[in-house]
């Protein structure tokens, strides 16, 4: 299969795939190992993997809310340490590992486009893709290939990751299945919004003499 064919199909077989492993995600995320799982899904989700680890949060916080802030810590430190394995793909390997994930999953463009925005906006550009539902992964991959400042890198990251998983976990821990509903029709359309708020607070810092 030519490298075209393969750019085009791949993507596709990836989406009909998604649907088993979410399942069985939910699955491992009522099983006694639900907590290693998810620190897991959360540590290669941020390179290789195509489910995010909200999948297995939604259900370990409503089963104990109690336990809302441990599960948030726990993807927020998997999360930025995969971003790490991410980086490193994408500073060592781009040719052998980072090019052909980006072409499996069909994100060539959102690569193109992150590269775009750090040139652009620097920091924040890895902080709003961080937050925002821009794919983790194409961001840690993009920065370690465009050689992005490793603090630069992590600082955004823990901030980004951990405001998403926390901000999730605070929903489900105050509003119980309610939240379930909201995080999943408008989630990505709340975090777009606290990010828009953040970046003209600080465009509004630059502006003022």
């Amino acid at each position: 299969m030519g490298k075209r064919r393969w750019a085009e199909f791949a993507p596709k077989c990836m989406h009909e795939r998604s649907g088993q492993m979410k399942s069985r995600l939910l699955s491992l995320a009522r099983g006694k190992y639900a907590y290693p799982a998810l620190a897991f899904v959360a540590f290669i989700e941020s390179s290789v993997f195509p489910i995010p680890p909200d999948v297995m949060v939604i259900p370990m916080v409503l089963a104990d809310r109690r336990k809302a802030w441990l599960i948030a810590t726990i993807c927020t430190i998997a999360s930025v340490a995969g971003g790490l394995l991410g980086y490193a793909i994408g500073a060592f390997a781009w040719d052998t590992i980072g090019q052909p994930l980006i072409e499996l999953y069909g994100k060539q463009d959102s690569f193109e486009a992150f590269r775009i925005w750090f040139e652009k906006y620097g920091f924040m550009a890895v902080f709003g893709a961080g937050l925002t539902p821009f794919p983790y992964k194409v961001i840690t991959i993009a920065s370690g290939f465009s050689h992005i400042n490793l603090a630069v890198f992590m600082t955004a990251s823990v901030i980004a990751r951990g405001g998403r998983f926390f901000l999730e976990a605070a929903l489900l821990r105050l509003m119980g299945d309610r939240a379930q509903a909201l995080i999943e029709k408008h989630f990505a359309l709340i975090v777009t919004g606290i990010f828009a708020a953040v970046a003209l607070s600080f465009l509004a810092l630059k502006l003022i003499p």
